[in-house]
């Protein structure tokens, strides 16, 4: 009797369980799950090849209708190759998915792309469902960049106790601290590694050493001298090699061996055309000319104007850096300044705008500055208060809306929705938009700002004097 208890139990419990009881709450991500098992035979039906891509403007994107990033070619002859290799079949179109880097493979796990395309070293964990493609770039070097005139160094060595500083994701973090634990065998001080903030990629960190903001970086050596011939004032150190055993490759998920399979033909057998940076130089080398606003005289020039800035963006409940950096793109930080369309002054606000904000006149120092810190917290009231966006992309697209107008911005983020990108970041999304649309003006002043104003956040207890900071307070 007792046995054939048991074996009713055992039959019972084998038998299928209705769906209520199946699953009785949803499991997390289960929309994203619900559409990642695409392989080649289902993104071909659906017309779609969803590829995530590093949103690193050294990667991807267009300026104006131009490829300028070093995936971006591979990957639309990629689409040719799946169209060319299926005559007659329903045409397949490429859907770009721009993310952080770090994003990349997380998001492919979970069902939100087909395929990763970061454009530069990517690793991925242990226990991820990804597979690797061929790489495009075997053996890849991490080298030391650093700008022309700093002192040379003969081996990593001599290094020790200086500061690497590094974009988020970046590969080279890894190897730095493996080049560390070898340090500290010999007893020598560690590499310090300095993350820069989510709003600067690769090619942002360049420019920045270029400029002596930064003192050393270490990228991929294709990456390093990709750019070098933009920012021409960098120095490749090539034998200064921290790690050359990765390559760059595209990323799959495991369950789409197909997919993975015409990717490794295409990557056999691609070759880059000669002329693919011609765009990229011709329309970048005048973009990019961020200075160090920290040199001698304009630290003084800085310090002369402090006090009126301190004062105004208190009142607006700004933050005097970002003053700063409005005024050191905009006027080199002369309050005399005359600029285009009746803009002047240190901040180059026009009578209009000023006006607007119950100021006016801008011809003095204060009234300027006045003005256009009450412009700029009128802006970040009126159109980007939502909470759903981020204080740093605050600040930028009220600098975008500064530069461009409000109601552009706002055309701008309402095309990023409609690309499925995310509106309400303006760093690698909305920006996406505006190089499209507008060119690189609009792009390069937000960013050129961001750049100003995180080289005065890393020194502000040097810019900031206590006694005046307690003033400012009171």
């Amino acid at each position: 009797m007792t046995r054939l208890l048991l074996l009713t139990l055992c039959l019972v419990a084998l038998m299928p369980l209705p769906a209520s009881a199946r699953l009785t709450t949803q499991p997390e991500n289960w929309e994203q799950d619900s559409g990642s098992t695409h392989d080649l035979a289902a993104i071909r039906s659906g017309g779609v090849l969803r590829v995530l891509v590093n949103q690193s403007r050294n990667s991807s994107g267009e300026i104006k209708g131009e490829p300028i990033g070093v995936e971006y070619r591979r990957l639309r002859a990629f689409e040719q190759y799946l169209n060319d290799t299926a005559p007659g079949r329903k045409p397949l179109s490429i859907k770009f998915i721009p993310k952080a880097k770090d994003q990349l493979l997380g998001a492919l796990q979970r069902g939100e792309g087909d395929l990763v395309a970061p454009g530069e070293v990517l690793l991925a964990r242990e226990g991820q469902n990804l597979s690797a493609s061929l790489p495009w770039k075997e053996d890849v070097p991490l080298v030391l960049v650093t700008r022309q005139g700093n002192r040379r160094f003969v081996r990593l060595e001599q290094l020790a106790g200086r500061t690497i500083t590094l974009p988020a994701g970046s590969a080279a973090g890894e190897a730095v601290r493996r080049v560390n634990e070898r340090l500290a065998q010999r007893r020598m001080a560690p590499l310090v590694l300095e993350w820069t903030d989510s709003s600067l990629a690769v090619e942002d960190v360049l420019e920045m050493v270029q400029a002596g903001i930064y003192s050393y970086t270490v990228v991929e050596q294709p990456i390093a001298e990709r750019w070098a011939k933009v920012f021409t004032k960098l120095r490749i150190d090539r034998h200064l090699v921290l790690d050359n055993s990765e390559s760059m490759t595209w990323y799959v998920r495991r369950d789409a061996p197909m997919l993975r399979a015409s990717v490794n033909r295409f990557l056999k057998e691609y070759r880059a055309p000669a002329d693919q940076d011609s765009a990229f130089q011709r329309l970048y080398r005048r973009a990019y000319q961020v200075r160090n606003p920290l040199v001698a005289p304009d630290r003084k020039r800085l310090e002369a104007v402090r006090p009126t800035l301190q004062r105004f963006a208190a009142q607006s409940s700004l933050d005097w850096l970002a003053l700063a950096a409005v005024a050191f793109k905009e006027s080199n930080l002369n309050a005399g300044a005359r600029g285009s369309g009746g803009a002047t002054g240190l901040m180059q606000i026009t009578p209009a705008a000023a006006r607007a904000v119950g100021v006016d006149t801008v011809h003095q120092k204060e009234s300027n500055v006045q003005a256009a810190s009450r412009y700029m917290a009128m802006l970040r009231k009126r159109f980007f208060s939502s909470p759903r966006i981020s204080e740093r992309d605050r600040m930028a697209f009220v600098l975008a809306a500064y530069n461009a107008g409000p109601e552009r911005v706002q055309s701008l983020r309402a095309e990023a929705r409609r690309q499925g990108l995310n509106p309400n970041q303006w760093f690698f999304q909305v920006e996406r938009v505006a190089a499209e649309q507008l060119g690189m003006g609009v792009v390069n002043y937000v960013s050129s700002v961001n750049k100003y104003y995180l080289a005065y956040q890393r020194e502000r207890d040097g810019l900031e004097p206590r006694e005046s900071v307690a003033a400012i307070k009171k």
